[in-house]
């Protein structure tokens, strides 16, 4: 496997950073998830614009432009002849002291991994997942803005644990007004009464690029979709729910807490909408 790191495509035991990245050091750092489908980067200009935009949001500077970069992350495709699969692209702070101050740190860290991926088993794509609701909620909105994918996941970290300790492989997070944000790594949508929902991004939300492609394809097969405030009660008493993300793409979820949702299995509408971007992504 080849990484992308600072300009160079070196053997992965060769991509090696400072052991005083603030990256290391404080998760301070920003990253995307990208998928790659038939050889082709998905939603590259997306992800990059809120990269950047989330770099400028924590006074990161990254050291070279968006087009040089998307140049090469295609390079970095390329160099593993990687056709399906996942790439995670990092950009940390940069060595310094041990201390907070950023303007003791130079020479941000620009990393590009492309690798597969198999996030669920194939078979809960058939059957759907059950989540718990975690007890570590979403980090407030005015302590860091939920648009910024920071290096530091440990909330998200927190509220996996409790999901996998409850054998389920996702896990439903609270805002801090008691409302249904979204999961440790992907969104959720319900659909109640033929409706399609999902909560805002003030609900402390991260705008997800597959959450935006997938209301797009629900909005063009003429389905009513609502960005609104959910509970957990919407979604136990829902019709249908699913995830989205880059890497989960398209998921039902069966039961939350238990208590099952709609008839148990993925509903109509999931069925259609993962198939409608499994043909935006693979042209099937």
């Amino acid at each position: 496997m080849k990484i992308h790191i600072n300009g160079k495509l070196v053997p992965k035991e060769q991509a090696v950073i400072s052991v005083f990245d603030h990256g290391l050091l404080y998760g301070d750092g920003v990253f995307e998830g990208i998928r790659v489908y038939g050889g082709k980067v998905f939603l590259l200009e997306e992800h990059l614009k809120r990269l950047y935009e989330g770099a400028r949001a924590i006074r990161l500077e990254i050291p070279v432009s968006q087009p040089e970069l998307a140049t090469a992350v295609e390079e970095t495709v390329e160099a593993n002849s990687l056709q399906d699969g996942y790439i995670r692209l990092v950009i940390t702070r940069g060595a310094g002291s041990l201390g907070l101050d950023i303007r003791r740190t130079s020479d941000p860290q620009v990393i590009i991994i492309a690798d597969t991926i198999s996030l669920y088993p194939p078979e809960l794509y058939e059957q759907g997942l059950k989540l718990i609701t975690a007890s570590t909620i979403r980090n407030h909105p005015q302590a860091l803005s939920p648009q910024v994918k920071s290096l530091n996941y440990l909330n998200n970290i927190l509220a996996k644990i409790e999901g996998t300790d409850a054998d389920c492989l996702e896990a439903l997070m609270m805002n801090h007004k008691g409302e249904v944000a979204e999961c440790t790594g992907d969104n959720i949508f319900i659909v109640k009464n033929g409706v399609l929902k999902t909560p805002p991004t003030d609900a402390g939300i991260l705008e997800g690029i597959t959450r935006a492609a997938v209301i797009q394809l629900a909005k063009q097969a003429g389905l009513d979709v609502r960005e609104v405030t959910l509970t957990r009660h919407d979604i136990y008493s829902a019709d249908e729910c699913f995830l989205t993300g880059s890497a989960a793409e398209v998921i039902a979820a069966v039961s939350l807490d238990g208590r099952q949702i709609g008839d148990g299995k993925p509903g109509p509408i999931t069925k259609d909408l993962k198939k409608r971007f499994e043909a935006l992504t693979r042209g099937e």
